[in-house]
């Protein structure tokens, strides 16, 4: 008796039965839930630590608290925009400090409370942060020394150079001008605020929208690959830490007009919090990817913390603790297997089999396309 054609039913599928559909990764899909932006985290952190504030410390989110606190937050972006560039190119600078306290012994030695002395000083601090940054630099590019290493001998370095200024003293002034504009608001906003804001959004802006930036994300992604493509690793690695000096040396000239006499420890506050902003910020410390966006969230969450610390009446010291297991932390999940655990957890979402493993495909294939597109 010869065969019929196949039937559907011969087949394994019946009319009736809906064909298996695999979980879709489009806006909307199954597993949507499981690719929350990567530096999202910190504003709901921030958004967090805001309203609960009032309840731990009383008047902790006034107008005048804010006020405050906007200054000091802003300063801290600027130094760990500089920072954050470091850790993009798979470093950590210590020579924040060094460059922070410089700076501001050179605006307030050198201006001896002379306005007019105030352009040639800003001058001055350019070259010295420029000075440090090119020994860094040139440290870690071309002697091979490991950037923990050779930032700790320039910070010590410009420290040496500060107390032999200084004498191990300094009750030096900023200049009225600068001490003015530093105090002074724009438009209701503290001047501090609107320098760290431009800082942020023009280096943001020349890091996703131009090619030297893309090529700077490439560096420190992956050296190897980088300088395959042709790109002169050398030259953006020691160009990030002049960049990076450049950006401590701003804060530092912040720092002496908010201060007013900043005095020779002026920047000794400073290590730890830029490192634990650009943790919270969620900057690979591998390298690459990063958001000075981020990173200024992670400095506003750092003070206005500090500020709810002091206000319940916790001593100053519970900040380094706080920033020492941030940074531990950030180091602690840096080791992760993190692609694992990615596949582990769209394994359990999607039930397993094949439609798992089409899942993690689906998202590292995503993950790829949103590295290469920033």
């Amino acid at each position: 008796m010869a065969a019929g054609p196949p039937s559907s039913a011969g087949a394994g599928v019946t009319k009736d039965a809906p064909a298996p559909r695999t979980p879709s990764l489009r806006p909307g899909g199954a597993a949507a839930w499981l690719r929350v932006p990567r530096f999202s985290a910190i504003w709901v952190a921030t958004a967090l630590l805001f309203a609960i504030s009032p309840l731990l410390a009383h008047g902790s989110v006034s107008h005048s608290a804010l006020l405050s606190m906007a200054p000091f937050a802003a300063i801290l972006a600027v130094a760990a925009i500089g920072q954050t560039l470091v850790v993009q190119q798979r470093g950590l600078d210590l020579s924040v400090p060094g460059v922070i306290t410089l700076a501001t012994i050179i605006v307030t030695k050198y201006c001896d409370g002379h306005d007019g002395r105030l352009p040639l000083a800003i001058g001055l601090v350019a070259l010295a942060s420029i000075a440090a940054g090119v020994v860094s630099g040139i440290a870690i590019t071309w002697f091979g020394i490991t950037p923990l290493v050779a930032t700790l001998g320039v910070n010590a370095l410009l420290q040496g150079v500060v107390f032999q200024i200084t004498s191990g003293s300094s009750t030096a002034a900023a200049p009225p001008a600068l001490a003015r504009f530093a105090l002074e608001k724009t438009l209701s906003v503290p001047n501090t605020v609107v320098i760290a804001v431009i800082g942020v959004i023009v280096t943001a802006l020349v890091i996703r929208t131009t090619i030297a930036g893309r090529r700077f994300v490439a560096t420190g992604a992956s050296p190897a690959a980088a300088r395959a493509g042709g790109i002169r690793v050398r030259r953006y690695e020691l160009a990030t830490y002049v960049l990076a000096a450049l950006f401590y040396g701003a804060a530092g000239i912040l720092v002496a007009g908010f201060l007013g006499t900043p005095g020779i420890g002026a920047g000794d506050g400073y290590l730890l919090p830029t490192i634990a902003a650009v943790v919270l910020g969620g900057t690979s410390l591998a390298g690459g990817v990063g958001s000075v966006v981020a990173t200024a969230g992670g400095a506003l969450f750092l003070t206005q913390l500090q500020q709810v610390v002091l206000g319940m009446g916790a001593p100053s010291s519970l900040q380094f603790v706080i920033q020492g297991s941030i940074i531990a932390v950030g180091m602690g999940l840096r080791n992760l297997p993190w692609d694992r655990v990615r596949e582990l957890v769209t394994t359990h979402a999607a039930g397993g089999g094949g439609q798992a493993a089409a899942l993690a495909a689906e998202t590292r294939s995503a993950d790829l396309r949103d590295t290469v597109e920033r």
